[in-house]
């Protein structure tokens, strides 16, 4: 067959462009293979090289190797009961206490490596087939952080108390995120050269949040299960997992249908990994569970010794400040003398002796007012009078003025509060002054108990409940201790040489008052004295009135209120000879 020239110039054309296309796209691949050497061979460990020194403050300051290797965390200050139960924490802001490897559960340490980090015993920090992964299913398949990351930006690049910021941050949220991302993984590779992978696993688990003020995995096994974190089980490890990846979406208070159906996805993860659970059957029963939450905020007004705490709080304030230490950031463990067993015990037979008291009182009392004065007439103006001691009432003069109608308007304007009650606490519309006049109603009681050999403090119960009552009546409040401050003058007595066999006779003593009145005190039954003689023993234990006046004339009140100041009463007490039978007022704490 015979060709044109015409054909073969075209067939040779045709050819050629071929050619050349082929050879454009071989350049093309080869200047993308140069780019991609330079940027991803050379380029990127420049820049990471440059973030890791700031050059020319583009990117921010890196922690140090020592700040790395000794991060700083505010931590709460626990005191702890002499029997070893933690009665409370000190914060400022977030509720954290540290732990140590050894005293995490095996179960709650396995339930998140296989939730979060399966391959951790395996890369050194940054996991390549996990950010292979994420690359791609274009994040579909989840992140690909690992824990030594996550605790890197726990500790740094999301701790505002650690600003790691640069010049290239005020650029936008994009160039800010891309260098907090460099810097973690730089933090995260550091991390792992200076740390054990159980150290990482600690650390991590202490600088996570858990919500409802609950930092770090002791607060937040406390707060929704009472139990420390070496007693979780694999149910409430996978619900305190399940939390990590959201922390609002999953709270199991808020939200206890999503956090059930997170917990039953970490648990699937287990399954299938066949750690614990081996069979359908066991799957299916945990699964199956409810919650099993034991929530309590942890704050001043919850747990046991809640007056205790909050008395020793200026105390400790002051012994940390000449010490230079702040008691809500520095993690100090205090130390008490106070017995958790007493302390239970104390509160519980406080409430129910006061339950029954406060069911008398209203049944006496029933709609009548009790602020009565001594000829038992209702003291008018009493409500008003108190209210004005109010920090409301305070407030309110500052809006509007002392003398405005407004304040009386807005006291009893009635709001939705909850209020105490021996039953619980109840939700009901009050306004100001019916809540003032319905707590005016409540019977208050304090209980301190001591150890008479060494002075040791085992139980302190300053009232009713510190939410609603923050009085306390163990050393705030100061009642007449009657016949309690005998003791006192039988102490001065012994003092003075006379022994418990000296007799004396039942008979009451004269004292001039003011006036040129005669006083004789009576004994409790009204008499002046049966005229039987009785050894001071024996006159104390009976708590006779007429023999404790009689040594109280003998040597005179001044004697007996320097003796009673220089064995612990600090109240003033009043120069009276009535002051055998306990008139002037003295507080609980100084009584025992």
């Amino acid at each position: 067959m015979s060709r044109t020239p015409g054909s073969t110039q075209s067939i040779k054309s045709k050819i050629n462009d071929i050619l050349n296309i082929r050879r454009s796209w071989f350049s093309v691949l080869i200047k993308y293979c140069w780019i991609f050497f330079f940027v991803f061979v050379f380029g990127l460990p420049l820049y990471v090289f440059s973030v890791g020194i700031n050059l020319f403050g583009l990117f921010g300051e890196m922690p140090s190797l020592t700040e790395i290797e000794n991060p700083e965390n505010d931590l709460s200050s626990e005191l702890i009961s002499a029997d070893g139960v933690s009665l409370g924490r000190y914060f400022r802001y977030e509720n954290r206490s540290q732990v140590n490897y050894k005293d995490l559960s095996p179960v709650l340490v396995k339930t998140l490596l296989i939730s979060e980090d399966h391959r951790f015993y395996q890369h050194s920090g940054l996991d390549l087939t996990a950010f292979g992964r994420v690359i791609k299913s274009f994040g579909r398949d989840g992140g690909g952080s690992t824990i030594t990351q996550q605790t890197a930006k726990n500790l740094f690049t999301m701790n505002p108390d650690h600003s790691l910021d640069g010049s290239i941050a005020t650029l936008g949220a994009l160039p800010r995120r891309i260098v907090q991302k460099t810097k973690e993984w730089i933090i995260a590779v550091t991390l792992e050269r200076n740390f054990t992978k159980e150290e990482i696993i600690a650390l991590y688990l202490n600088t996570v949040e858990f919500s409802s003020n609950a930092y770090g995995i002791k607060v937040a096994s406390e707060t929704y299960f009472n139990k420390s974190p070496d007693q979780l089980d694999l149910r409430e490890s996978a619900l305190l997992v399940g939390m990590l990846q959201s922390i609002t979406a999953f709270n199991p208070r808020w939200h206890p249908k999503a956090a059930v159906g997170k917990r039953n996805q970490v648990l699937t993860k287990v399954y299938r990994a066949k750690y614990k659970l081996r069979t359908q059957r066991q799957y299916d029963s945990i699964t199956a569970l409810d919650l099993g939450l034991r929530f309590q905020v942890q704050n001043q007004n919850q747990g046991i010794a809640t007056y205790f705490r909050t008395v020793i709080n200026p105390r400790l304030k002051e012994i940390c400040a000449k010490h230079g230490i702040d008691l809500r950031s520095s993690g100090l463990r205090i130390y008490t003398t106070i017995d958790s067993r007493l302390q239970r015990y104390a509160e519980q037979a406080v409430g129910e002796r006061m339950k029954g008291l406060q069911k008398e009182f209203y049944a006496q009392w029933a709609s009548a007012n009790p602020w009565r004065d001594d000829d038992r007439k209702e003291i008018e103006g009493f409500l008003d009078s108190r209210i004005r001691q109010a920090d409301i009432y305070k407030s309110l003069v500052n809006k509007y003025g002392e003398k405005s109608d407004s304040i009386m308007i807005a006291l009893n304007l009635k709001k939705r509060m909850s209020i105490f009650t021996w039953d619980g606490e109840r939700d009901t519309l009050f306004s100001s002054m019916d809540s003032l006049a319905y707590y005016k109603r409540f019977l208050q009681a304090g209980l301190v108990s001591m150890d008479p050999r060494t002075g040791h403090i085992k139980a302190w119960v300053g009232g009713l409940n510190h939410k609603y009552f923050k009085f306390d009546h163990v050393l705030q409040a100061k009642r007449q201790p009657g016949s309690t401050f005998k003791p006192f003058i039988y102490g001065f007595a012994m003092e003075s040489n006379y022994n418990p066999c000296m007799v004396r006779e039942d008979i009451s003593p004269s004292f001039a008052m003011p006036g040129g009145k005669i006083w004789y005190p009576p004994n409790h039954d009204g008499k002046l004295g049966s005229g039987e003689k009785m050894t001071l023993r024996h006159a104390m234990a009976e708590s006779v009135n007429t023999i404790t006046a009689q040594l109280m004339k003998v040597f005179g009140p001044e004697n007996i209120i320097e003796f009673a100041h220089r064995v612990g009463i600090k109240s003033k007490l009043d120069t009276v000879p009535s002051l055998c039978l306990g008139v002037s007022d003295v507080s609980l704490y100084e009584m025992a």
